[in-house]
């Protein structure tokens, strides 16, 4: 067998995982691309043995649920085939490669930085000498954004090149300040402080992140989640969505110049995030989810609050999306603005939102769902217009989903039971990938344990990773003075591309 099949947080042997010639792995994790609309690559990464790299590719089967792992042994130094060409979904993750770690990626079409990490095989790449592409045109300009984003305030440059008004070409460039949380994540050995970097990976995914971590380390330690535990979470996971989904649908609100639907939606947003810190005592969720335990149970008392709160949410909410639908002002900023076509969503591996909105069901709650969504018969909302007017519509439908959802949820609490944390030391020389459908998209978290099981290499993938591409080709031909809510209505994480 040239690849091993496994399911969604699942842990096994890493020598089971099969090792084969670069030509082999290269047919393997293009094939799958290329033959199935229903592939896409969730993690391509490199693993240290000693002198040598493993080069470990999870590809995830949409259609069947499935995750085909394969690797390839390299010495870091021979020159290997770009697989980018032939399918540019591994653009990225190809140009991380030989950033970390050297490894020549001939033919390569875009084989620029993408992290500065700190241990960097060239450090004489640095920020200062960014090869940003350029033309040599005397009709056209140049536009800089950044590097510090004046809403978000974290590091990321945008380098426009425009004809007039008009954008031809976005090259966005995120970095500046590379915080290590991988390399953190193997060198502090105290579990709660492994889950305190998880929610910090990006702020306002933190449920999202510390499950999908969590995850990882209950395969890992062979602990299984208590029904308290799968519910607490699940239900948080749905309520960032609803909060974030919210609040940026009062951002695009703002970027149109609608200052009622901005106010309105901005102020509906509170009341679930602060039910969060009611309930957990942080309205981001930050200590909420903890391995192995449900640090807080949700409660009757709990049910009736939330109940009391969707109903007053529900009427506001509705009210002003329907004003926001019917207003000709922000329905023309809105329609055939920052369109991404299926075809290219498809290429660059778009995940989440960005695919919902172009056409493909990719959700990791209905292809490999885990926990309450095993149950739930999830079907992903999908818009096929690829514009703003779409990533509007999805959230729009999204929060009424999710709101479904936990009202029903709500009707069977489960009992708190006493729990044990799981080890801290885990299975030796073993491999576990976990999938989270976050609010943005899919979540994967990798892990590999060395011989005494701890960690040896912890890998994390953000929906953002896949994603900047897709906002690149969004603002194509649009006016430059259309990109703030092309950048809001995707709004993608710097954070969590900073690993």
């Amino acid at each position: 067998m040239n690849h091993l099949t496994i399911h969604n947080h699942q842990t096994i042997a890493l020598e089971d995982i099969p090792r084969m010639a670069y030509a082999d792995f290269y047919d393997l994790n293009t094939g799958w691309i290329k033959n199935s609309e229903h592939c896409h690559c969730v993690n391509y990464f490199g693993h240290r043995t000693g002198k040598d790299l493993l080069l470990i590719c999870c590809v995830a089967d949409d259609a069947t649920g499935s995750i085909y792992v394969s690797a390839h042994p390299t010495n870091g130094h021979t020159p290997l085939e770009s697989m980018t060409a032939v399918a540019p979904c591994y653009e990225r993750f190809e140009r991380e490669l030989h950033e970390n770690f050297g490894i020549p990626m001939v033919n390569h079409p875009w084989l620029k930085p993408v992290r500065y990490p700190h241990h960097r095989a060239d450090q004489t790449q640095t920020m200062d000498t960014y090869p940003f592409y350029s033309i040599d045109s005397e009709e056209l300009h140049e536009v800089g954004v950044g590097p510090i984003h004046a809403g978000i305030i974290e590091p990321g440059h945008f380098r426009f090149i425009c004809n007039g008004e008009q954008i031809l070409h976005l090259e966005i460039q995120l970095g500046y300040q590379h915080r290590g949380i991988e390399a953190l994540m193997v060198k502090n050995k105290n579990l709660l402080r492994r889950a305190t970097l998880a929610e910090a990976i990006a702020g306002d995914t933190a449920i999202g992140h510390t499950t999908t971590f969590c995850n990882v380390w209950e395969s890992l330690s062979q602990w299984e989640p208590t029904p308290d535990v799968v519910y607490a979470r699940t239900l948080a996971l749905e309520l960032e969505r609803m909060a974030i989904h919210t609040g940026d649908l009062s951002a695009v609100c703002t970027d149109v110049a609608y200052q009622l639907g901005s106010s309105v939606l901005g102020r509906l947003r509170t009341p679930i995030v602060n039910f969060m810190q009611e309930w957990g005592g942080n309205r981001l969720g930050k200590g909420f989810v903890r391995p192995g335990q449900c640090v807080f149970p949700f409660t009757s008392q709990l049910s009736d609050r939330l109940t009391t709160i969707f109903t007053e949410y529900e009427r506001d909410f509705n009210e002003i999306m329907d004003e926001i639908f019917q207003l000709p002002s922000a329905l023309s900023r809105f329609e055939r603005t920052g369109v991404v076509s299926t075809e290219d969503a498809r290429a660059i591996g778009a995940v989440g939102m960005v695919a919902r909105t172009c056409g493909i069901a990719r959700d990791i709650r209905a292809t490999h769902p885990t926990g309450l969504y095993t149950t739930l018969a999830h079907a992903p909302i999908v818009k096929h217009h690829g514009d703003v007017y779409a990533r509007v519509s999805l959230r729009r439908e999204e929060i009424a989903q999710s709101m479904a959802y936990v009202r029903e949820w709500m009707n069977t609490i489960p009992e708190s039971s006493l729990h044990t944390e799981p080890a801290q030391r885990l299975q030796p020389n073993a491999f576990t990938l976990s999938l989270t459908e976050g609010w943005r998209g899919e979540i994967c978290h990798c892990a590999i344990t060395d011989d005494n099981g701890d960690l040896a290499t912890y890998k994390i993938k953000d929906p953002s990773f896949h994603n900047w591409m897709a906002l690149a080709l969004a603002v194509r031909n649009n006016e430059i003075s259309d990109f703030p809510i092309c950048n809001k209505s995707f709004n993608l994480s710097y954070a969590g591309h900073d690993l």
